[in-house]
């Protein structure tokens, strides 16, 4: 499987400085914003996000976890008993503003599904999308609000994100 680097570790860095600075303008602050990342990579990206924004504004955002399995609409056909993880916002979803973020954006279905999640736990004033790659293909109509990058795929290829917590490095490669 051929495999190209498309963002090293400081393309992610920037990326994500970029993206806490455009969370902290639309939002007029953080003061109602809560940050919950899709497991496993997303999560790990809210903390790195919630971090940058620490050191821009001095204030630290609560991040949560969304477990989107019981949520997704091929969970019947891929699985037969779906491994459960915990979705965990550490704080009240009421009158805030709930940011999704994850590592890629393809089809939206995770996105779709992540929405539900947080709609279980309660009915946040807003939701929006955060995703350090979008790669297009999109099959329903969601669109990020923050984007660390836009790369436009074929079907065929594979984006493969790393993160130092989960894969001891970072990057994102193009898989054929």
């Amino acid at each position: 499987m051929a495999e190209k680097s498309i963002m090293d570790a400081q393309a992610i860095r920037r990326a994500l400085t970029r993206l806490s600075h455009e969370i902290i303008e639309r939002n007029k602050g953080v003061d109602h914003v809560v940050l919950a990342g899709v497991k496993t990579r997303g999560v790990f990206i809210a903390e790195r996000l919630a971090e940058r924004i620490k050191q821009i504004e001095g204030q630290k955002l609560n991040v949560g976890e969304i477990d989107i399995t019981l949520y997704r609409d091929d969970v019947k056909k891929k699985i037969l008993e779906p491994e459960l993880k915990e979705t965990h916002l550490p704080e009240a979803v009421e009158n805030k503003t709930v940011i999704i973020v994850d590592d890629v954006l393809y089809t939206g279905r995770t996105a779709r599904a992540a929405m539900e999640a947080i709609m279980d736990v309660g009915r946040p004033e807003r939701i929006q999308l955060a995703v350090l790659i979008d790669r297009g293909h999109r099959e329903l109509p969601i669109r990020p609000d923050y984007i660390g990058k836009n790369v436009p795929t074929s079907k065929s290829e594979n984006i493969a994100v790393h993160i130092e917590e989960v894969d001891q490095e970072d990057g994102v490669f193009i898989e054929e």
